[in-house]
């Protein structure tokens, strides 16, 4: 290690929000077990939200607020750069498009104490498709030193496609708090108790926001065929997002209603996932999905659509049953399987614990990370 590098780091990485999602579970997660290791940690929020803020502020971690208000916001530019300069910061990590081009451009101005960036990529682009974006984003790569991309096919989308270029291309699995999941936050009973779930009731859970990528109208549709063999199945949504409204209106036209919970979003997913005996998650798209490890963790049963990251978490038969996306019949026979099979229930989940103990812990992200960081440094 060069001498001018220091051995406790100070990072700063850069969201869009702290609102509650995937990407901000995964930094939230990051940036606390950094701090447990030793780095002096700060997170900037472009735009000012709550969300995650109180966690990671509860932890040590300093949250500061860009208060972005829309379109290429200079005030929000020079407020990071002066962060970055007063913190002292060592790296920046950017998290997806937008944070890493105001990263770019906050950093121009700061001469021989310029720290360097990289950018996660943790989906599969497709916000890139606005022209606008796109060249801003790989404008800024310019200045970028090296791109994570969280799963294979991440990789290999944004870099076959010429978006990302190779040689600054790595690749960096996400990782959860493993044991939070695995040990659970509470009993079965409990968790049903918390969301109103009646305690001899089959129940089939999908964790996530509620927006038309994550395609939970297939789950709505598939209740009424499904209750008929399982009159107890209950569907529980934990999560929030602007086509709720579309979905329950959904399970009223499909007279399932009052076979839906709609849970809200929650801070409490390991305290939660004992509740369900499925987990299921029919995304459209996906990187490499949080809420797909915790319910590995937590040794849940899984259906899920052969796309983007999820087949390098889920193998077919044997951590969780992997079907084609927008398949909503393909689905339903996996669902009909596992609800019927307690002892494929069992032979699944606990072969997805077994591998999410092994394969996805936050600490091991974050040694990644800081290999990457020193390596940038000492570069």
């Amino acid at each position: 290690m060069s001498a001018s590098v220091p051995s406790a780091l100070r990072v700063m990485h850069v969201v869009d929000s702290l609102e509650v999602g995937g990407l901000e579970r995964v930094v939230c997660d990051l940036a606390r077990a950094q701090r447990e290791a030793g780095f002096g940690v700060h997170v900037f929020s472009l735009n000012r939200t709550d969300g995650l803020r109180a966690e990671l502020e509860s932890a040590g971690v300093p949250v500061i607020s860009g208060d972005k208000s829309g379109g290429f916001d200079r005030t929000t530019i020079a407020r990071m750069r002066d962060c970055v300069h007063d913190a002292r910061i060592d790296v920046v990590h950017a998290h997806s498009f937008v944070p890493n081009y105001y990263s770019a451009v906050a950093l121009m101005r700061l001469g021989a104490r310029r720290p360097p960036l990289l950018g996660t990529c943790h989906d599969m682009g497709q916000r890139l498709s606005n022209r606008r974006l796109r060249w801003l984003y790989r404008l800024s790569l310019l200045r970028t030193a090296r791109v994570a991309m969280v799963g294979r096919q991440v990789h290999q989308r944004l870099t076959r496609t010429g978006v990302v270029p190779a040689g600054k291309a790595v690749l960096v699995r996400n990782g959860i708090p493993i044991t939070r999941f695995a040990e659970g936050g509470a009993d079965r009973g409990s968790a049903r108790r918390t969301l109103g779930l009646d305690d001899d009731a089959l129940v089939i859970g999908a964790v996530g926001r509620l927006v038309g990528l994550k395609n939970h109208a297939l789950l709505i549709r598939a209740l009424p065929a499904l209750r008929r063999d399982f009159p107890s199945l209950t569907l529980a949504l934990i999560g929030d997002g602007p086509l709720a409204p579309d979905l329950k209106a959904l399970s009223e036209a499909q007279g399932v209603a009052d076979a839906v919970r709609f849970c809200g979003q929650r801070q409490d997913v390991a305290a939660l996932l004992p509740a369900l005996d499925v987990f299921a998650m029919p995304s459209l798209t996906e990187g490499l999905s949080i809420a797909l490890l915790e319910a590995c963790a937590s040794g849940l049963p899984i259906v899920t659509t052969n796309v983007g990251g999820n087949p390098e978490t889920i193998e077919d038969g044997t951590t969780g049953m992997l079907v084609p996306p927008a398949d909503d019949q393909a689905f339903a026979r996996a669902l009909r399987r596992l609800l019927a099979d307690d002892t494929l229930r069992v032979r699944l989940g606990q072969s997805a614990r077994d591998w999410a103990m092994t394969n996805a812990s936050v600490t091991a992200t974050a040694a990644v990370y800081e290999r990457i960081y020193r390596g940038m440094l000492d570069a």
